[in-house]
Parts: structure tokens; sequence; C-alpha cells
């Protein structure tokens, strides 16, 4: 009686209708009494809900609390949507609302044929117009699931049959559609007598003759309503503003010293040079073993020269000779030189040429002054030699190393006996050194002329005015063995640094043997608390006083890290003396700190993959704040190295929730950099903890980084057995978000596998989510991989009408540009023969990929551009995009598009009657798609070799190229089977 009322809502429906829906033609006597009882017992149940009329009731309710009226309404929204892919979603949701048969086992005849039937044929219609949509669109794989149970249910709906057929067909499952069709027909037969509609039966033929070219032709039509133009708009798309880069004038120089002494000579020619300007960029290479003062002498000449430099003076340490630290390439120390002269993080190229370019064009016209210290070979420091006219460039390196031509050389020995008592009596006085001559020169002696040596033993008897000479002699001699393995170019220092410990108080003493046991070879300010327990404020003054006795480098603002050798001895006297337990809870303080940040730095990397809370026992006491992705991509550059050993102290404490959220949270920064294998690593430890705990939440999600990891690595069998482990459970554990995350990044393997239908559908799934959450940069993502799949599949207007969409939201919700759009825009227009629209938005997508640092995008988009410039008809220069697209893959280790450039530089090389060259490119793409199971570009470069002239290729060879090239195109239903088909029929048409 409910479901009655509520299917005619604000209607009365009379008692006698009631009772036909009840009783039929046979109701009791009783009738209008069971009604009136029931009307009742709805009433207390529902309170003003049912009101009675004149002839029956009526019930009253918000039409969405009853699934009917909330379909109904879904239908007439999804039937005029203008945006096919808002229809879809809305065509879903409407069928969501139903379940099972309305008023399924109760009621009469009467209520079937007046209200259930007709309710079934809205739902048939309903599910035909889903299924029109989603053939619009492509999506067969879906289209396949839902009718294939319930054309069964109904085997007379021949509409549903025809979209089936043309799905299966499509899908690349040409014999089941031939066996739905002879199953319908027989049905049809047994049932009706007759036989399929015209338009089955023309179905069938074409599928049978393996000619078909388009079904969509024979499907009714989706009207789309056309989005109208912003009336404010030119009808064209902004290109996304370059970020201006402003030269910002400083000087980072690290702090002189007053007492610098013992360096004349060198120091003098230094001046010389900066003080009298050849009218050409300068540079000096200061050499000679570590500990020699080096540095030293660089800054001390710079701080000399500051006003000759008026434009700025630049310092930065390339760790070219440093333990347990890997010498800074020049990609990321040109990183840093720019950001210190003003250019926004963003707009900082990807590439070495790139930004190297980029480094001297800021300092055009500059007068600046760049030390660039502890070098270790010309190919780091080539790139970051300012090119500027009055310009000079001092590099510190313990080797001599060819920087450019014309550079001079001065080079460092140890300190003579003079040069080293005049050190001493700088930092001490004449007179105390003179009071103890011999002995001042035995401490020389045992200090083997190494300037940092002497320093710390000038500062620990200033600091310590009642000791002598030969106090610090006997000191020396004592301890001179301890240190006897580690050496300095030929020289113990042990005796210098225990000399320089012993001076130590006892509150520096703790500080520097904590540091000693640190996690990873550098700490920032805020690690170092978490390490050592105290406030800030008061480890940065223990920081400070370890730097001003030269036991620690502040290597930048607030980062700090040890000399190689007084770090290895730092850590063999923590190990002596601090228990072990204080040394595990000290370096469990320090990963926690890492786990932390790295968590808070991830959020502002991009959308995260799942949802989780971290208890708030969790979140370190010595937070770093970081506010936005620039900071956070800085913070992972300076502690990447660091936050792997954070992992391996996870692994080894059997911590499995720590593990799996740290790697969690820096796999997109990894990634970003084309550190694939490295992931893979890192992962494979935190899933084995996970799976030895049985924490399924850790063992999903490190699932979903291995896919990822070996996707991007070119394995994808073993990424999808790892991606679909990881979907049952996180379908087990009810986590959504990660289930949208496992499809997203399926539908990217099966992308690169040529399986572009189970890609769309995919996509699809996490596209109708976002739709439905309201999750526009979600959706963003997904438009543009849904349209990237109609561009693989030559639907070339759908393809833009995603991506126009995608484009219309970033602008309205204001969202960070993406190379991905402009890229696929450019390409079909260059496709459609458009091809200033075409170059218009490659050029944007190029700029924006280079903005935002994306290698991966500035690959494809490039390898656009050839495309362009080949179909334009500049052939050279087409070659040229191509190999700089291989080339900038190789560089950075993002190969996964080889293939696929390989196979268009084939085409482009044909196109130039290279055809030698064309044979071997195509020829490598083969290789290359077989071995990381690429199937579309297998196809592509079969029938590349296959439309090789005869002299290049045989015509058996040929055709045994071509037909595996339809076969395989024709299975993945995309358009190159057309043309092996006719390559085909070509060579036999010859024969």
């Amino acid at each position: 009686m409910l479901g009655a009322l509520l299917v005619d809502l604000d209607k009365e429906v009379t008692v006698e209708r009631l009772i036909g829906y009840l009783w039929d033609d046979d109701p009791p006597r009783t009738a209008r009494s069971v009604i009136q009882v029931q009307i009742s017992h709805l009433r207390r149940a529902f309170p003003d809900v049912i009101q009675t009329t004149a002839g029956g009731y009526l019930a009253q309710v918000e039409p969405d609390k009853v699934d009917l009226h909330r379909y109904r309404d879904l239908v007439a929204r999804a039937r005029t949507a203008g945006d096919p892919a808002e229809a879809l979603v809305l065509w879903n949701k409407a069928l969501a609302c139903w379940r099972g048969q309305p008023f399924s086992g109760t009621g009469s005849d009467q209520l079937w044929y007046s209200v259930c039937r007709p309710l079934l044929e809205e739902r048939w219609a309903a599910v035909t117009a889903w299924a029109e949509c989603a053939f619009s669109l492509h999506l067969y794989s879906e289209i396949v699931t839902r009718l294939t149970p319930l054309v069964r249910e109904d085997p007379l709906r021949e509409r549903l049959q025809y979209l089936l057929i043309a799905a299966l067909s499509r899908s690349g499952q040409r014999a089941s559609a031939l066996a739905v069709f002879h199953e319908t027909r027989q049905h049809l037969a047994e049932e009706l007598g007759v036989d399929p509609s015209p338009d089955v039966k023309e179905l069938y033929e074409r599928i049978l003759k393996d000619t078909e070219t388009g079904v969509d032709g024979s499907l009714s039509a989706v009207r789309l309503v056309a989005t109208p133009a912003d009336p404010a708009s030119d009808g064209r798309s902004d290109v996304a503003a370059e970020p201006s880069s402003e030269f910002v004038p400083r000087n980072d120089l690290p702090r002189d010293i007053p007492d610098f002494t013992g360096r004349e000579r060198p120091l003098q020619e230094l001046i010389d040079i900066g003080e009298h300007s050849s009218g050409r960029a300068e540079a000096v290479v200061i050499a000679g073993p570590g500990g020699a003062g080096k540095t030293t002498l660089a800054v001390h000449a710079a701080h000399r020269l500051v006003e000759h430099f008026p434009d700025g003076q630049l310092f930065i340490d390339l760790y070219g000779f440093t333990v347990d630290q890997k010498p800074l390439d020049a990609l990321a120390a040109l990183g840093v030189l720019l950001r210190a002269v003003g250019v926004e993080p963003d707009a900082i190229p990807e590439s070495v040429e790139e930004r190297s370019a980029l480094w001297r064009a800021m300092l055009a016209g500059k007068r600046v002054l760049v030390v660039l210290d502890n070098a270790v070979s010309s190919a780091q420091v080539s790139p970051l030699m300012p090119a500027a006219p009055g310009s000079l460039t001092l590099v510190t390196s313990r080797q001599d190393i060819a920087v450019v031509s014309g550079a001079r050389y001065i080079s460092l020995g140890m300190l003579d006996e003079e040069s080293s008592l005049e050190l001493f009596s700088a930092i001490l006085g004449t007179a105390r050194v003179e009071q103890e001559p011999e002995q001042a020169q035995v401490v020389v002696s045992l200090c083997g002329g190494l300037p940092l040596a002497l320093r710390i033993v000038g500062g620990r008897m200033l600091s310590r005015p009642r000791w002598t000479f030969a106090h610090v002699e006997q000191r020396l001699r004592e301890h001179q063995r301890r240190f006897r393995e580690l050496r300095l170019d030929g020289h113990s220092v042990e005796a210098v640094f225990e000399l320089s410990y012993q001076s130590l108080n006892a509150v520096q003493q703790r500080t520097f043997l904590f540091l000693g046991i640190m996690i990873g070879s550098s700490v920032d300010l805020h690690g170092a608390t978490s390490l050592l327990k105290y406030e800030p404020p008061d480890a940065d003054d223990l920081l400070q006083e370890l730097v001003s006795v030269c036991l620690l480098e502040e290597s930048a603002v607030d980062v700090y890290r040890f000399h190689d050798l007084i770090g290895a001895y730092a850590r063999q006297k923590a190990l002596e003396i601090i228990p072990k337990e204080d040394i595990e809870a000290a370096r469990r303080r320090m990963a926690e700190y890492y786990l932390d940040m790295s968590q808070s730095a991830a959020d502002l990397m991009g959308p995260r993959g799942h949802d989780y809370e971290r208890d708030e026992a969790e979140i370190s006491r010595y937070r770093n704040e970081i506010s936005c992705r620039a900071e956070a991509v800085a913070w992972f550059e300076v502690h990447q190295e660091n936050l792997v050993h954070a992992l391996d102290f996870f692994a080894s404490d059997g911590a499995g929730d720590a593990s799996w959220l740290l790697v969690d949270a820096i796999w997109r920064f990894y990634a970003f950099q084309g550190r694939t294998e490295l992931l893979i690593t890192i992962q494979g430890k935190a899933l084995e903890i996970s799976r030895a705990q049985g924490n399924e939440r850790g063992i999903s999600i490190m699932l979903v980084g291995l896919g990822i990891a070996h996707c991007l690595s070119g394995r994808f069998e073993t990424s999808i057995r790892f991606l679909s482990e990881a979907l049952e459970i996180l379908n087990k554990i009810g986590e959504e978000r990660g289930v949208l995350r496992v499809y997203g990044n399926l539908g990217m393997v099966y992308e690169r596998m040529g399986r572009f239908h189970d890609a769309l559908s995919c996509a699809w799934k996490v596209l109708e989510r976002a739709v439905s959450e309201g999750d526009r940069r979600l959706e963003v993502m997904q438009r543009a991989n849904i349209a990237l799949m109609y561009q693989v599949l030559g639907d070339y207007p759908k393809a833009i009408e995603f991506c126009e969409v995608a484009r219309r939201i970033v602008v309205e919700e204001q969202l960070e540009g993406d190379a991905h759009i402009p890229r696929i825009m450019g390409e079909v227009k260059v496709g459609m023969g458009e091809f200033d629209e075409g170059f218009r938005y490659l050029e944007e997508a190029l700029k924006t990929a280079q903005t935002l640092g994306s290698q991966a995008q500035e690959i494809y988009t490039r390898n656009g551009l050839a495309i362009a410039f080949r179909e334009f008809g500049d052939l050279d220069a087409a070659v040229e995009a191509h190999i700089t697209a291989l080339e900038l893959g190789r560089s950075t280790g993002q190969r996964s598009g080889d293939a696929e450039i390989l196979n268009e530089l084939g085409v482009t090389y044909a196109r130039g009657a290279r055809h030698a060259d064309a044979r071997d490119s195509h020829g490598q793409a083969l290789d290359l798609a077989r071995e990381r199971g690429e199937r579309h570009a297998e196809g592509r470069a079969l029938l590349g070799l296959g439309t090789l002239p005869p002299d290049i290729i045989d015509r058996d060879s040929a055709v045994e190229y071509l037909t595996a090239a339809a076969r395989i195109c024709g299975e993945l239903g995309v358009p190159e089977a057309e043309a092996a088909q006719a390559e085909l029929q070509r060579l036999r048409g010859d024969a």
C-alpha cells in the first residue's frame, strides 16, 4: 500500500484502486477495513506522510526520498545533459536506483499491468539510453559487462542485442559477438518465428567480413547540447603565461675568517684577478687536498672583492669529496643557483642544458662572483660556469679539473712551518707563540700543516688560556693513534679531532656525539632538535658553536653536515660512549621526524592516493612547517637520501606502519625523478614488513606503489599482478579512495599495453566517482586520460570535447595547469590538419611541462611537436625534435615512451625517403615494445616495417609484418588496423 501511494506521489489513490492492486476482482468483504487498518499503521510509522482525501489517500514526501522519483529526476537530467560524460554519470546514478523488480512477490495482475510493467519499460528505456551514451564514448567493456546478463532477462530486446554485439566486436571479442548474434536469431525464431532486424543482420554481415568501419553510424544519435562560448573570449584558449624571473642580487657567502693567514701569495693573485677586469668571464680553479684551506681562501678572497661585484656573491657546496654523500649533479646545483638569483621553482627547466642556458641568461650583463666549492669533475662544473663578461668564478676541488679553456689554476698544499706559526700567532697572539717556540713548532708538525687541525688547536688554546703548547703536544701525542685508519690525503687527523672533542664542555660533547649517530648524512635544525631533544633555539646555539670550531659545516641555511672524516670520528666515538638504548631512542625520534615531515610535504605534492589519518601521538613535536609545493619539493631534495636511511631504520626496528606510511609519502617525489628502481626497493622492504605483520592496509598501499613503479619500468604484467592484489584487499577493507587509485593506475598500465578499451573503462570508473563527489581536480585528470584514449582510437571530436571541458574546469576552479591537456589538444589539431592551433597548443604544453618540472610530459610533448613538424613538412625539425625527446628520456631515466617515439621517428625517416634509418628505428621500437609488452607500439612498428620499400624489406617479410600488424591492431580496436589491411591488399594486388 505504501508503495502504491508513493508511485503516485502527491496524487490521490482511490480505495477502489488499492483494492484492485491487492486482490484483483476477488476482494474480501473486509477489504476496506483492512486498508484502513494498514493506513493507520503506516501513519504511526511515517507521521505526516499520508493524507486522507475525498475518495482515498495520497502520500506527501520530498520526491528525492523516493527511489522512483529520484530515478525519474536523474533520467530527465541525463536526457538534457549537454556533456555526454555528465549524461553517462547521471544514467549510472539513475540505474543504480533499481534493485530487483518493483512490488516483487506481492499484488495482483491489475498492479502488474497498470504499475509494474510501465515501470519496467522505463527501466529498459533507461538501459538503452545508457548503452547508447556509453557506446558514443567507446566504453565497450562497460556495455558488455552490464548488457550480457540483462539481454538474457529479455532476449527480445533487439536494440540492446545490437548494442551488445557491436560492443563485443569493438572491444576485440569478435567470436563472442558472432555467438550472441546466433543466440539472438535462434531465440527470435523459436519464440516469434521471425529473423533479427535488418540493422542487426547488417551488423552481423560487417563483423563476419571483418570490414566494419564504425557501428556508430547505425546508432541512434545522442544529441549533445554545445556549451556556448564565453562571450568575453575571442575563441582562443589562453596560453599559460610564463612565470617571470627577476634577478635578485644577494650575498650568501659563508662567514669570513678575520684571522686569515698563511696564503698571502694565492690570495693576492685572486685579488688581482678580481680587481682588474679583462672584459671576459674569469674562472679560477683552487685545487688541493682536503682540509688544505681551499674554501677558506676562496671565501676570504670573495669577501675582499665584494665591492667589485655589486650584482651578487653566490656560494654553493657541490659535495664532490664527501663520505656517504653523492656529489651534487649539475642539474640539482643549477636548481639551487637559479632559485638563489630569483627564479621561481616552477619556472626552473628540467634539463641541464636548459637550466644552464637560463642560468647564463640570468647573469647576462651582471658582475657576479660565484664560488663553486668542493667540485669533483668538469662535467659537474661546466654547466654552472657564468659566461657574463666581468664575472668571476672560484672553483675549489681536491683535483685539478679542466673547467673551461683560459681558466687559471692555484694549487694549495699544506702550510709550511712559518705560515703555520703565523696562523697560531694570528689566533693566540705573537707573545704566546714566542714563549714556547720549539713546542709550537712541534705542534705544527703534529698537525701536519693541515689548516683545519691548526685552527682547531688554536681555537681551543684561545679559549683555554692556561693551556701551553707543551700541554697540547702531550695531548696530540697521546691520542694520535686512535684515528689511525682514517686519513686525509696521507695525514692522520685523529689527534686533531680528539683534541677538539676533549675541549668541548659536557653539553657540547653530547651534541657532537648524538650528531654522530644521525640518520643519513645531513640534518636540518628541526631534525637536530628531534635527535637532541632540545628546543630549536638551544639546538641552534649548540650547532653554531660546533660550526665555529670547525667540527660541523653549515652546508645551507639551517642544514648541517659533518666533514667526512669528522663525521666518521663522531660515529665511532658515539658508539663507544652512548648507551645502546639511548642511541636507538634518539634515532627513533629522528626517524619519526622524517616520517612526519614527509607526510606534511607529500600533502602539498599532489592528491594523496589513500584516505588515512595519523595518530596525533605520531606527529613530531619538532615539526618544521611547510607551506607550499615548492617548499615541499625543496625539502625532499635536501632529505631524499636521508629518507631512505629512515626507512632502513624503521625496517630494522620492525615498525610496519611507519615503514609503509613513509614510503607512501615519498613515492611521488622519487617517481618524479625517475628513480623507479629505488622505489621498487623501498616499497619491497615496506611490503615485506607489512606482510609479516598481517597489515592489510600497509600491504595494499605498498602493492599499489609497486604496481606504479613496475609500470614505469615497463613490467606491465607484474604491475597488473600487484595492482589486482591491491584492489582485492582495498575492496575487502572498504577503502574507496584506494580503490579509485588502483583503477586510475590500472588504466595507465592498460594504456601502455594497448588495452585501450580496458583503460577507458578504468578511467570512467574514476571519473564517475570524481563527478559524483565534486572532486574537480580528479575529474580534470580523468577527462584528460579519457581524451587520450579517444585520440588513440581515432575519435578526435570526442578527444577535443573532453579536453575543452577539462580546460574549462581548470579555469573555473583556478586549478594548477597541466601539460597533458594542451598536448592532446595540439596533437589532435595536427591530426585534423589545423596546424596553427596545433603548434600553439603544443608550445603551451611544452612551456607548462618545463614550468612544472614534469620530465615525462616534456618528453611526450617534444615528440608531439616532432609529429607536427613532420606533418607540416619540416622533416629536419621533426627528426631533431624526436631525437631530443629520446635523449631527454635517456638522461632522466624516463624511458616509458621510447618505443612510441622510435616509431614516430621511423615514420618521419620514411617520409624523407631515409628508408634504412626508418627500418632501424622501427626495428628498435619493435624489440622494445615486445620486451615491455606494449602491443600498440608493437603493432605500429610492424606496420612501419611492412610499408617500407622492397629493397629495404622483401615482400614476404612485409606480408608477415602487415599480417601481424592487422591482427594486433584489430584486436586493440585502433585505426592502424585499416591501414595494415589496406597495405596487405595493395601487396597482394601487386602480386
